[in-house]
């Protein structure tokens, strides 16, 4: 008997190191394509900065990979000494922080109705319906040009934040993780007499707070990273945002005014390519990104999943 029980006991022992072992196996290969894929994601990023801390003839002859060649700051001090850089870097700032607020709050407001029933909302459809052919569909940049010179926006930072308050994918997502939210909860308190802004304050928030994160994570990385309603909004260099006033620098010298140049500062531009100052640019404007992501990051894949779809 004690060696009948013990066959089958010696058996599932060995089936359950056979199911570890495979196991094992299937993690090392998963954590193997995983260090991968981030290899193929920081690789690119490395090799950029490593760029831009490399001279000009180590840049352009391709012998930079993951460490800089012949250290240098000079792209980053041709960056940093002009005024307009700073201006252009509060512009932004300020464009994140208006356009972002009004982002959200104006997908918060839309996507609560959108979220209900058309026994509940009955125009609901027709306003869906109206917000996915503007998805689709546009107006175009010249209608839209002539739009903001009508209301006077020009050189101003509402030039830059009102076209796009109401980003409208934000508003289909967020109004799809409302509709996860319980009906009960809802019903609930309107049986205790609470109001919509009431229900949308104290329960809809909240609950959507993953989500949200997501809406304005997109936001702060599309206002942070446009560049061309810069260019076409404004009409002096001193009103560009960032990105835009980044895209219009140049290295080139200008000859003509050389005699003007410092010893130092001719080294300086010698020292700087084409290469080398893009990589800089690269650099400094994924720099606030990479500071915001981290404390939105716990959200994203939560408010993707459950904003996608609806069962």
């Amino acid at each position: 008997m004690t060696e009948a029980k013990g066959k089958p006991w010696a058996e599932e022992q060995e089936v359950s190191k056979g199911v570890r072992g495979k196991r094992l196996i299937s993690d090392y290969i998963i954590i193997t394509v995983l260090v991968g894929f981030m290899a193929i994601c920081l690789i690119p990023i490395l090799n950029t900065v490593a760029i831009s801390f490399s001279d000009r003839v180590s840049a352009q002859g391709g012998h930079v990979f993951l460490w800089p060649v012949n250290f240098t700051i000079a792209p980053y001090e041709n960056l940093l000494q002009d005024m307009q850089f700073f201006r252009s870097f509060w512009i932004s700032i300020q464009r994140v922080l208006y356009g972002g607020v009004i982002n959200v709050i104006l997908c918060i407001l839309t996507a609560y109705p959108l979220s209900k029933t058309p026994r509940q909302f009955s125009a609901r459809n027709k306003y869906v319906w109206y917000m996915i052919f503007l998805l689709l569909f546009s107006g175009g940049m010249i209608p839209l040009y002539v739009l903001v010179v009508q209301l006077g926006l020009i050189n101003t930072i509402w030039a830059l934040v009102l076209p796009g308050a109401v980003p409208i994918f934000s508003v289909i997502v967020l109004m799809n993780y409302y509709k996860t939210i319980p009906a009960s909860l809802e019903e609930a308190a309107v049986i205790d007499g609470a109001g919509p802004w009431y229900i949308l304050l104290r329960i809809f928030v909240p609950l959507a707070k993953p989500c949200i994160a997501v809406v304005a994570l997109w936001s702060v990385v599309n206002h942070w990273n446009s560049f061309f309603d810069g260019l076409i909004y404004n009409t002096t260099v001193e009103r560009y945002p960032l990105q835009t006033y980044i895209q219009s620098l140049t290295t080139a010298v200008d000859w003509q005014h050389i005699h003007e140049m410092r010893g130092e500062d001719i080294a300086r531009m010698m020292e700087i390519s084409n290469l080398t100052f893009d990589a800089a640019k690269v650099v400094v404007a994924m720099v606030p990104v990479l500071i915001v992501y981290p404390f939105l990051q716990r959200y994203f894949v939560t408010g993707i999943v459950m904003g996608a779809v609806k069962e």
